[in-house]
Protein backbone atom coordinates (compact mmCIF):
# COMPACT_ATOMS: atom_id res chain seq x y z
CA UNK A 1 0.00 0.00 0.00
CA UNK A 2 1.01 3.14 -0.73
CA UNK A 3 -1.80 5.55 -1.07
CA UNK A 4 -2.23 9.58 -1.22
CA UNK A 5 -5.10 11.28 0.21
CA UNK A 6 -5.63 14.21 -2.04
CA UNK A 7 -7.29 16.70 0.72
CA UNK A 8 -6.47 17.42 4.31
CA UNK A 9 -6.10 20.57 6.52
CA UNK A 10 -3.86 21.02 9.31
CA UNK A 11 -3.65 23.39 11.97
CA UNK A 12 -1.61 24.45 15.14
CA UNK A 13 -2.88 25.25 18.57
CA UNK A 14 0.42 28.06 18.14
CA UNK A 15 -1.18 30.73 17.62
CA UNK A 16 1.59 33.05 18.84
CA UNK A 17 3.81 31.91 15.84
CA UNK A 18 0.90 31.71 13.74
CA UNK A 19 -1.62 33.58 14.11
CA UNK A 20 -5.80 33.38 12.80
CA UNK A 21 -6.90 35.61 9.95
CA UNK A 22 -9.61 38.38 11.12
CA UNK A 23 -12.44 37.56 12.35
CA UNK A 24 -11.45 33.61 13.73
CA UNK A 25 -11.06 32.68 17.37
CA UNK A 26 -9.20 29.54 18.63
CA UNK A 27 -12.46 28.61 19.60
CA UNK A 28 -13.24 28.31 15.83
CA UNK A 29 -10.99 25.97 15.81
CA UNK A 30 -12.70 22.54 16.39
CA UNK A 31 -10.59 20.18 16.78
CA UNK A 32 -8.66 22.40 18.80
CA UNK A 33 -5.63 20.86 17.08
CA UNK A 34 -5.09 19.13 13.97
CA UNK A 35 -1.15 18.59 13.02
CA UNK A 36 0.65 16.30 10.66
CA UNK A 37 2.06 14.34 13.71
CA UNK A 38 -1.53 14.22 14.92
CA UNK A 39 -2.90 13.30 11.24
CA UNK A 40 -0.38 10.32 11.02
CA UNK A 41 -2.04 8.83 13.40
CA UNK A 42 -4.72 7.64 11.02
CA UNK A 43 -2.80 7.72 7.90
CA UNK A 44 0.31 5.43 8.69
CA UNK A 45 -1.65 2.54 9.76
CA UNK A 46 -3.93 2.80 6.64
CA UNK A 47 -1.08 2.87 4.34
CA UNK A 48 -1.08 6.58 3.04
CA UNK A 49 2.11 7.89 2.84
CA UNK A 50 1.70 11.27 1.32
CA UNK A 51 -0.75 14.06 1.18
CA UNK A 52 -1.91 17.01 -0.50
CA UNK A 53 -2.27 19.94 2.31
CA UNK A 54 -5.39 22.73 1.96
CA UNK A 55 -4.99 25.81 3.03
CA UNK A 56 -7.27 26.12 5.97
CA UNK A 57 -9.75 28.98 6.18
CA UNK A 58 -8.73 30.09 10.15
CA UNK A 59 -5.24 31.28 8.00
CA UNK A 60 -6.96 33.23 5.52
CA UNK A 61 -4.59 34.38 3.46
CA UNK A 62 -1.06 33.78 5.36
CA UNK A 63 -0.29 29.91 4.03
CA UNK A 64 2.80 30.02 6.76
CA UNK A 65 1.75 27.02 8.14
CA UNK A 66 0.78 25.08 5.26
CA UNK A 67 4.46 26.20 3.68
CA UNK A 68 6.23 25.15 6.72
CA UNK A 69 4.62 21.63 7.00
CA UNK A 70 5.18 20.53 3.30
CA UNK A 71 9.03 22.24 3.74
CA UNK A 72 9.27 19.59 7.53
CA UNK A 73 8.25 16.84 5.79
CA UNK A 74 9.62 17.05 2.24
CA UNK A 75 8.64 13.69 1.05
CA UNK A 76 5.07 13.12 2.54
CA UNK A 77 3.05 17.04 1.64
CA UNK A 78 2.01 18.76 -1.30
CA UNK A 79 0.09 21.68 -0.89
CA UNK A 80 -3.29 23.77 -2.13
CA UNK A 81 -2.85 27.70 -1.19
CA UNK A 82 -5.61 30.35 -0.98
CA UNK A 83 -4.33 33.69 -1.73
CA UNK A 84 -6.28 36.98 -2.97
CA UNK A 85 -8.14 37.21 -6.48
CA UNK A 86 -8.20 40.79 -5.59
CA UNK A 87 -4.42 40.91 -4.88
CA UNK A 88 -2.06 43.31 -6.94
CA UNK A 89 -0.25 40.37 -8.62
CA UNK A 90 -1.75 36.60 -8.06
CA UNK A 91 -0.14 35.31 -11.05
CA UNK A 92 3.27 36.44 -9.53
CA UNK A 93 2.29 34.90 -6.18
CA UNK A 94 1.63 31.84 -7.85
CA UNK A 95 5.02 31.44 -9.75
CA UNK A 96 6.62 31.98 -6.56
CA UNK A 97 4.66 29.20 -3.83
CA UNK A 98 5.27 26.85 -7.20
CA UNK A 99 8.94 26.72 -6.11
CA UNK A 100 7.52 25.58 -2.84
CA UNK A 101 5.35 22.55 -4.22
CA UNK A 102 1.96 23.66 -4.18
CA UNK A 103 0.23 22.76 -6.75
CA UNK A 104 -3.07 24.49 -6.84
CA UNK A 105 -4.81 27.22 -5.25
CA UNK A 106 -8.36 27.09 -3.43
CA UNK A 107 -11.36 28.93 -4.97
CA UNK A 108 -14.83 29.75 -4.03
CA UNK A 109 -18.05 31.67 -4.42
CA UNK A 110 -16.84 33.50 -0.91
CA UNK A 111 -13.42 34.33 -2.01
CA UNK A 112 -14.80 36.61 -5.41
CA UNK A 113 -18.23 38.48 -2.92
CA UNK A 114 -20.12 37.26 -6.02
CA UNK A 115 -23.23 34.99 -6.05
CA UNK A 116 -22.21 31.62 -7.86
CA UNK A 117 -23.57 32.61 -11.23
CA UNK A 118 -20.94 35.05 -11.55
CA UNK A 119 -18.38 34.37 -8.80
CA UNK A 120 -15.49 34.01 -11.42
CA UNK A 121 -16.06 37.45 -13.15
CA UNK A 122 -13.57 39.28 -11.26
CA UNK A 123 -10.41 40.18 -12.97
CA UNK A 124 -7.81 38.03 -10.71
CA UNK A 125 -9.47 35.11 -12.14
CA UNK A 126 -8.56 35.45 -15.33
CA UNK A 127 -5.16 36.33 -14.19
CA UNK A 128 -5.47 32.80 -11.85
CA UNK A 129 -6.46 30.69 -14.33
CA UNK A 130 -4.08 32.07 -16.95
CA UNK A 131 -1.26 31.52 -14.77
CA UNK A 132 -2.71 27.98 -13.46
CA UNK A 133 -2.16 27.03 -17.21
CA UNK A 134 1.60 28.48 -17.50
CA UNK A 135 2.59 26.61 -14.37
CA UNK A 136 0.53 23.89 -14.48
CA UNK A 137 -1.70 24.56 -10.68
CA UNK A 138 -5.08 23.99 -10.60
CA UNK A 139 -7.81 25.85 -9.59
CA UNK A 140 -9.10 24.21 -7.20
CA UNK A 141 -12.83 24.59 -6.31
CA UNK A 142 -15.07 24.44 -3.45
CA UNK A 143 -18.79 24.93 -5.33
CA UNK A 144 -22.09 23.33 -5.09
CA UNK A 145 -23.56 22.53 -8.58
CA UNK A 146 -24.96 26.12 -8.96
CA UNK A 147 -21.64 27.17 -9.34
CA UNK A 148 -20.34 24.87 -12.33
CA UNK A 149 -21.76 27.11 -15.46
CA UNK A 150 -19.55 29.96 -14.71
CA UNK A 151 -16.61 27.37 -13.77
CA UNK A 152 -17.45 26.09 -17.34
CA UNK A 153 -17.44 29.12 -18.82
CA UNK A 154 -13.88 30.01 -17.74
CA UNK A 155 -12.78 26.26 -19.01
CA UNK A 156 -13.75 26.94 -22.20
CA UNK A 157 -11.91 30.65 -22.10
CA UNK A 158 -9.31 28.58 -20.36
CA UNK A 159 -8.67 25.31 -21.55
CA UNK A 160 -4.93 24.46 -20.85
CA UNK A 161 -5.78 25.29 -17.04
CA UNK A 162 -5.97 22.24 -14.69
CA UNK A 163 -9.10 22.33 -12.65
CA UNK A 164 -10.17 20.16 -9.22
CA UNK A 165 -13.37 20.37 -8.05
CA UNK A 166 -13.30 19.36 -4.58
CA UNK A 167 -16.01 16.89 -2.36
CA UNK A 168 -17.74 15.07 -5.34
CA UNK A 169 -19.27 18.90 -5.66
CA UNK A 170 -20.70 18.76 -2.62
CA UNK A 171 -23.89 16.84 -4.35
CA UNK A 172 -25.89 15.59 -1.73
CA UNK A 173 -24.74 17.78 0.81
CA UNK A 174 -28.12 18.27 2.18
CA UNK A 175 -28.89 14.30 1.96
CA UNK A 176 -30.87 14.02 -1.18
CA UNK A 177 -28.17 12.63 -4.50
CA UNK A 178 -30.60 14.98 -7.75
CA UNK A 179 -29.90 13.64 -11.31
CA UNK A 180 -29.90 17.40 -12.13
CA UNK A 181 -27.02 17.65 -10.22
CA UNK A 182 -25.19 15.02 -11.36
CA UNK A 183 -26.24 15.39 -15.39
CA UNK A 184 -24.61 19.12 -14.28
CA UNK A 185 -20.94 17.75 -12.70
CA UNK A 186 -20.36 14.74 -15.56
CA UNK A 187 -21.03 17.45 -18.35
CA UNK A 188 -17.94 19.06 -17.44
CA UNK A 189 -15.97 16.45 -17.84
CA UNK A 190 -16.00 17.44 -21.38
CA UNK A 191 -13.19 19.52 -20.67
CA UNK A 192 -9.86 17.20 -19.86
CA UNK A 193 -8.21 19.14 -17.92
CA UNK A 194 -10.83 19.10 -15.41
CA UNK A 195 -10.35 16.42 -12.69
CA UNK A 196 -12.71 15.28 -9.21
CA UNK A 197 -11.85 14.76 -5.92
CA UNK A 198 -14.38 11.45 -4.08
CA UNK A 199 -14.47 11.96 -0.55
CA UNK A 200 -15.84 13.97 2.42
CA UNK A 201 -18.41 11.09 2.48
CA UNK A 202 -19.06 11.85 6.34
CA UNK A 203 -21.13 14.73 4.64
CA UNK A 204 -22.81 13.60 1.57
CA UNK A 205 -25.95 11.50 1.07
CA UNK A 206 -26.96 9.45 4.51
CA UNK A 207 -23.90 10.34 5.87
CA UNK A 208 -23.36 7.24 7.80
CA UNK A 209 -20.48 4.63 6.93
CA UNK A 210 -20.49 2.70 5.09
CA UNK A 211 -21.72 5.62 2.69
CA UNK A 212 -22.50 2.64 -0.10
CA UNK A 213 -25.73 4.75 -0.65
CA UNK A 214 -23.29 7.13 -2.75
CA UNK A 215 -21.90 4.27 -4.99
CA UNK A 216 -23.94 5.39 -7.57
CA UNK A 217 -22.62 8.81 -7.58
CA UNK A 218 -19.38 7.97 -7.77
CA UNK A 219 -19.80 5.76 -10.54
CA UNK A 220 -21.60 7.84 -12.93
CA UNK A 221 -18.93 9.94 -12.02
CA UNK A 222 -15.69 7.62 -12.80
CA UNK A 223 -17.45 6.47 -15.77
CA UNK A 224 -17.57 10.15 -17.29
CA UNK A 225 -14.32 11.91 -15.88
CA UNK A 226 -12.22 8.20 -16.09
CA UNK A 227 -10.10 7.07 -13.06
CA UNK A 228 -6.99 9.07 -14.36
CA UNK A 229 -8.96 12.01 -14.08
CA UNK A 230 -10.18 11.47 -10.37
CA UNK A 231 -8.77 10.95 -6.66
CA UNK A 232 -9.72 10.05 -3.79
CA UNK A 233 -9.44 12.16 -0.50
CA UNK A 234 -10.80 11.89 3.18
CA UNK A 235 -11.04 15.71 4.48
CA UNK A 236 -9.47 15.35 7.35
CA UNK A 237 -9.75 16.10 10.26
CA UNK A 238 -13.35 16.15 9.27
CA UNK A 239 -14.14 13.05 8.51
CA UNK A 240 -12.13 11.89 11.58
CA UNK A 241 -14.72 13.79 14.08
CA UNK A 242 -17.53 11.73 14.49
CA UNK A 243 -16.36 8.81 12.05
CA UNK A 244 -12.87 6.86 11.51
CA UNK A 245 -10.38 7.52 8.57
CA UNK A 246 -10.74 3.72 7.68
CA UNK A 247 -14.46 4.07 6.94
CA UNK A 248 -13.55 6.45 4.10
CA UNK A 249 -10.63 4.67 2.73
CA UNK A 250 -12.80 1.38 2.26
CA UNK A 251 -15.42 2.45 0.21
CA UNK A 252 -13.02 3.09 -2.68
CA UNK A 253 -10.98 0.09 -1.28
CA UNK A 254 -13.09 -2.57 -0.97
CA UNK A 255 -16.96 -1.97 -1.02
CA UNK A 256 -17.52 -0.85 -4.54
CA UNK A 257 -17.78 -3.59 -6.58
CA UNK A 258 -17.91 -1.69 -10.19
CA UNK A 259 -14.01 -0.69 -9.15
CA UNK A 260 -10.96 -2.98 -10.94
CA UNK A 261 -7.89 -3.23 -9.17
CA UNK A 262 -6.58 -0.77 -11.71
CA UNK A 263 -9.42 2.03 -11.17
CA UNK A 264 -8.74 1.57 -7.69
CA UNK A 265 -4.98 2.34 -7.84
CA UNK A 266 -5.90 5.45 -10.06
CA UNK A 267 -8.34 6.71 -7.29
CA UNK A 268 -6.11 6.21 -3.93
CA UNK A 269 -2.67 6.56 -5.86
CA UNK A 270 -1.78 7.67 -9.53
CA UNK A 271 -4.28 10.54 -10.42
CA UNK A 272 -2.97 12.29 -7.05
CA UNK A 273 0.39 11.42 -8.04
CA UNK A 274 0.64 12.47 -11.38
CA UNK A 275 -0.39 15.64 -10.41
CA UNK A 276 0.77 16.73 -6.77
CA UNK A 277 4.06 14.82 -6.30
CA UNK A 278 5.50 14.83 -10.30
CA UNK A 279 7.16 17.74 -12.08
Amino acid sequence: MSYIDAHVHVWTPDTAHYPLAPGYKPQDMRPKSFTPEELFKHTRPNGVDRVNLIQMSFYGFDNSYLLDMIALYKDVFSGTAVIDPFGADPGGLMADLAKKRVRAFRIHPDLSKLPPARWLEPAGYAVMFAAGAKNHQAMSCLISPDALPELERMCRKFPETPVIIDHLCRIGIDGTIRDKDVDALCAISAHQKVMVKVGAFYALGKKQPPYTDLGPLIQRVVKAFGVSRCMWESDCPFQVVNHSYRDSLDLVARRLAFLTAEDKDWLLRRTAENFFFKG
